[in-house]
């Protein structure tokens, strides 16, 4: 039903994984192979191209559905359908931005301080130029192919490029000037494809099964046991999404206790738990949570 289009490159592993983790493997003969496939009957064809392309043949209908960064939408500017934000990237689940830098030692303090003639390297130049305008600054715009930080300030005075943690940035010399964009990966649709009714419920069924492999991320579901008499001592100390699930055992004299709980802190929270009268204490892996 559904033609499906995956990021290439610094995304492709952390996709791949999590549309594992979802349940919709993606299979293909290798690393290398642009062609791949789901065994899901919404999915029938499959490719992974480069993230930058995906928004273009996303509005022109080369693909049903795809995974781009909003940082790609903009930049091409194309007319596409987003189903929301997938809150996963390569280092982090925080966003990547797009962003102005200059040598730590530039007199510039803020985009408007650029000289007439600066010469600024980018792989975003639309992007920037549309930037620069609303500044009224008057610049060089040099696209760039890669190893953008490495351009200054031999070749360019500054440069647009993303960053996720800045640790590039600092470990070549760089300041951020300014925030051009805050970008995270998305769910696209082509807008003719989404308004086809049985397209957009397989989309939505793809988006919620993403988001909740996304949801479960981080997160633990413990089971115990406990003695009425130490219930309301377990449950004052038992973290829940909403709240813990409490139900009678047999017998009347003792309760099964469960709750999804976050997996940072398990290692203090079972002892606690199990200080505090709980017993049977299990600790689950959990792959989805879907509201």
């Amino acid at each position: 039903m559904l033609s499906l289009v995956l990021p290439k490159g610094s995304l492709e592993k952390a996709t791949l994984e999590l549309f594992d983790a979802a349940d919709l493997t993606v299979r293909r003969s290798s690393d290398r192979d642009y062609r791949a496939s789901i065994e899901d009957p919404r999915i029938d064809r499959v490719r992974v191209l480069r993230p930058q392309e995906i928004p273009t043949y996303l509005e022109q209908g080369l693909f049903d559905l795809g995974i781009t960064g909003r940082d790609w939408i903009t930049e091409t500017d194309s007319d596409v359908v987003s189903l929301g934000e997938l809150k996963y990237s390569k280092a982090t689940s925080n966003p990547v931005r797009v962003i102005m830098a200059v040598p730590n030692d530039a007199p510039w303090r803020s985009v408007s301080d650029l000289p007439e003639g600066v010469r600024i390297s980018t792989e975003f130049p639309e992007m920037t130029r549309r930037f620069l305008d609303r500044h009224g600054v008057k610049a060089k715009v040099v696209p760039s192919y890669g190893a953008t930080e490495a351009k200054v300030p031999d070749i360019v005075d500054a440069i647009v490029d993303l960053t996720e943690t800045g640790s590039s940035l600092r470990k070549n010399g760089l300041r951020i000037l300014d925030t051009l964009l805050t970008s995270y990966t998305e769910l696209v649709a082509n807008r003719e494809a989404y308004e086809d009714a049985d397209k957009r419920a397989a989309m939505e069924d793809i988006a919620l099964l993403l988001q909740g492999a996304i949801r479960a991320r981080g997160n633990v579901l413990l089971k115990l046991n406990v003695a009425q008499g130490d219930l309301a001592g377990v449950l004052d100390i038992m973290p829940a999404m909403s709240s813990p699930t409490v139900t009678a055992l047999a017998g009347g004299e003792a309760s099964a206790v469960e709750s999804v709980v976050p997996k940072r802190g398990v290692n203090t929270l079972i002892p606690a738990l199990k200080a505090a009268g709980a017993h049977d204490i299990l600790e689950i892996p959990i792959s989805k949570i879907v509201d």
